[in-house]
């Protein structure tokens, strides 16, 4: 899905910022693949929403045949598709080194 028109904010109760990123893990029950989102926030609170979407996926229950890889930092941009986002690897890095 592309991302709508209108301005997007962080989740984080209270902050005020646009969000830049989407955490979010690879999803796919074998035929269908896409990007299960755990949340979308601005750069000051990425750190932790990405601890706390990887601690909340290790309760997640899988089916046989369905796969979901860690969450990870993508990069939000406008009129692209989940597909087509960033994947920021070396930021994710980052944050689980400290």
């Amino acid at each position: 899905m592309a991302m709508p028109p209108y301005p997007i904010y962080c989740l984080t109760k209270d902050c005020k910022n646009l969000a830049e990123y989407k955490i979010a893990a690879r999803w796919s029950d074998g035929i269908v693949s896409e990007l299960k989102t755990y949340g979308l926030c601005c750069g000051d609170c990425v750190a932790d929403w990405l601890r706390r979407s990887r601690a909340k996926q290790q309760a997640t229950r899988r089916v046989p045949g369905e796969t979901l890889d860690p969450c990870g930092i993508y990069h939000l941009q406008r009129g692209a598709r989940d597909q087509q986002l960033p994947r920021l690897e070396q930021l994710e890095q980052e944050i689980l080194a400290t």
